[in-house]
């Protein structure tokens, strides 16, 4: 197997949750070595919101914590941070989701970590930022990235309630923006020799994902206005078939698509009518086309209109479940998936890194660890002996 592109980098993790530790799992698919420091009486959080779902196996912390090795360590005591400092002398990243007055209570904000390696990359994952009036606010990705940003307001019809959020999916989106930033400090480190700080927030991803819209209220001081479906352009719209599964129509560019459009559908009547034959009259009488579009969508089930819009050349996608893109046949040919060996449960499945590298391809190299379970192992490497382990357990340090 191709060595890893962060092979032999070391990542310590001290955080909880969904978002810092998802990153971690993408560096860890590359090959990173990554440490996921636990509370050793509490644990990760996470693992507890699984289990208490009843959950046979925690498939969430499968997802973000796999190929890692699980540390147990206080870090609010010092005797905590004098093994943390310790195992961040041979380190490459810290990476974070404790907010700003945590990470400076417990000494372990940037200053304080990068005296003890300059070349330490220091990434950090908060809600809101780590400045302004809110930097200590607590924040998760269906607040901070989905509320806050204007997501859950955009994604509804005028006067219609904001569109209630899937967990995780700011959390991921923000995880991507992480890594990237830790890749490209440890690129700067090649060529500098010292890290640096790497900032990203749920809110701050949230605005960027929402950039197009946001870009119009930052030009004009205006957002970009709320449409029914009825309202919405008739060949870039979302239709019902007659077997109630959905197709979404992306013509950005209509007169060229407008002739297929219509023999696809069985409106070959109106291709040449005047009040739809071009762009101008077609939106001034959007709703009135938009009306039998629906209809004609409602004639065939899901499967006859798909080789129909093919054949036409249209361009549309069905709107999919989780359910559907699990079979998906295009998903498995781009590796959007992989298998891992699970201790218990054998061959499992889970989602693959989204970045895929040609010549250093990402691998899980194992499923999520047991807590606590690489806390002996690592801290052996690191020059800690049997009689010294034995009395960080008795003091509580460790689990």
């Amino acid at each position: 197997m191709p060595q890893g592109a962060f092979e032999g980098v070391r990542v310590v993790e001290v955080a909880q949750w969904v978002a810092a530790p998802s990153a971690g799992a993408l560096l860890a698919d590359w090959g990173a070595d990554v440490i996921h420091v636990e509370h050793p009486v509490k644990g990760d959080a996470m693992r507890g919101l699984t289990s208490a779902g009843g959950m046979e196996v925690d498939w969430l912390f499968e997802l973000d914590n796999r190929s890692k090795r699980s540390f147990s360590l206080d870090v609010s005591r010092p005797e905590g941070q004098s093994v943390l400092y310790r195992l961040l002398e041979k380190s490459d990243v810290l990476l974070t989701s404790l907010r700003p007055s945590e990470l400076e209570r417990y000494r372990i904000d940037y200053p304080s970590v990068s005296r003890v390696n300059p070349r330490l990359v220091f990434a950090s994952l908060t809600g809101y930022g780590r400045k302004g009036p809110e930097r200590e606010k607590r924040g998760y990705d269906i607040t901070a990235f989905w509320a806050r940003s204007g997501f859950m307001a955009t994604l509804r019809e005028p006067d219609g309630p904001p569109v209630f959020p899937r967990g995780g999916m700011g959390d991921h989106i923000s995880a991507i923006a992480l890594a990237g930033g830790i890749a490209a400090a440890l690129f700067a480190r090649e060529r500098t020799g010292t890290g640096q700080e790497v900032d990203v927030s749920l809110y701050n991803t949230g605005v960027w994902a929402l950039s197009v819209d946001i870009s119009c209220a930052l030009a004009t001081g205006q957002y970009p206005p709320l449409r029914k479906r009825s309202e919405t352009p008739a060949m870039t719209n979302v239709y019902e078939t007659k077997d109630n599964r959905w197709i979404y129509f992306a013509h950005l560019q209509q007169d060229p698509y407008w002739p297929a459009f219509c023999r696809a559908l069985g409106l070959e009547g109106i291709e040449n009518d005047e009040r739809f034959n071009s762009i101008g009259p077609r939106m001034a009488n959007n709703t009135e086309l938009f009306n039998m579009v629906e209809a004609a969508m409602k004639k065939r089930a899901l499967a006859e209109w798909l080789p129909v819009l093919d054949e036409h050349g249209l361009i549309y996608s069905t709107v999919q479940e989780a359910t559907d893109i699990v079979r998906d046949e295009q998903a498995w040919a781009n590796d959007f998936f992989t298998i891992a060996e699970h201790p218990t449960l054998g061959k499992v499945k889970l989602v693959a890194n989204p970045i895929k590298l040609s010549k250093m391809p990402s691998s899980v190299k194992a499923t999520a660890p047991q807590f606590s379970q690489h806390t002996e192992e690592i801290l052996l490497e690191n020059g800690y002996s049997w009689d010294e382990i034995a009395g960080l357990k008795e003091q509580g340090i460790i689990a």
